[in-house]
């Protein structure tokens, strides 16, 4: 008996939630920005110790420019990979869901195949059990068996034709034909209805066994449709499984941007007004 747990090898939606070449691209594209601006940085510092405060100024302002480009170019980076992530996940399912509906449909398709096989096998057996039942019934029928009265009749005819009483012999024999054709059709009928009887009995007992295997070819069919329904149900459970892991995952991605952000706008902040305080001083 076929049930969906041999529905076969479909995507994991898991595989979808880490792109690595894009987390690559953009560690590389990180490192490469880090670098310029700790350089930019150490000008910054090296002007402010050699007492050239306009390019000091100009440094801070490139860096904190920077800083706010590479900030919005990041947020964007993110949300880019956050909806190639969810995409990739909607697009795993899509595709495990037309899988899961064609190896479903195919396995009830060769179910109702196989079933209507057998259900013609059977009316043809017994369409043939049938014609060797009925040849049966007329090989064994016995002879008439006529009454007393009958028999009494014939033995007067014969007697009579045997002492040459051949008018009396000829009176007698028409009624003795007369009443065995009458005998003959009554047999004859009484066994027809027997007959019928006994091939109506041996239909019914067919009709039931079909009957029987009718039932079992629905009881599979709807234990294949429960099976599937109890399939699919799985597959949707595990698909939100993963989108609520995902969405989790993103979420924390989030939150810690953001709150790498605060943390880098506000040591901007200090170092600005710390900047000022000592520009305030010197003058």
């Amino acid at each position: 008996k076929q049930t969906g747990r041999d529905i076969g090898q479909q995507p994991e939606l898991g595989t979808c939630l880490c792109p690595s070449t894009s987390l690559r691209m953009d560690t590389t594209e990180d490192s490469a920005v880090q670098d310029f601006l700790q350089i930019l940085e150490e000008h910054r510092r090296n002007c402010e110790r050699q007492g050239k405060y306009v390019e000091a100024d100009i440094a801070k302002n490139r860096l904190e420019e920077l800083k706010m480009h590479e900030e919005n170019r990041r947020k964007e980076a993110m949300r880019s990979r956050q909806i190639a992530e969810r995409l990739g996940v909607e697009e795993a399912h899509m595709l495990e869901f037309q899988q899961f509906n064609m190896v479903w449909d195919r396995k009830m398709e060769n179910y109702e195949q196989h079933a209507q096989d057998l259900i013609l096998s059977m009316k043809e057996r017994h369409a043939a059990e049938l014609r060797q039942f009925q040849q049966k019934l007329l090989d064994n029928q016995p002879r008439p068996k006529f009454s007393r009265e009958l028999l009494d009749l014939r033995r007067i005819q014969e007697h009579l034709a045997k002492g040459k009483d051949y008018q009396e012999a000829h009176k007698i024999k028409l009624k003795s034909d007369a009443l065995e054709a009458w005998e003959v059709e009554k047999w004859r009928n009484q066994k027809q209805q027997e007959m019928l009887q006994r091939e109506a009995k041996f239909k019914h007992g067919k009709q039931q066994e079909l009957i029987a295997l009718q039932k079992r070819v629905q009881t599979g069919r709807e234990e294949q449709k429960k099976q599937r329904q109890m399939d699919l149900e799985r597959l949707l459970q595990r698909y939100q499984n993963v989108k609520s892991e995902l969405e989790a995952q993103q979420n924390l991605e989030r939150i810690r941007a953001e709150r790498m952000s605060a943390m880098g706008l506000g040591m901007g902040s200090s170092n600005t007004n710390l900047n000022k305080s000592k520009s305030n001083r010197l003058a």
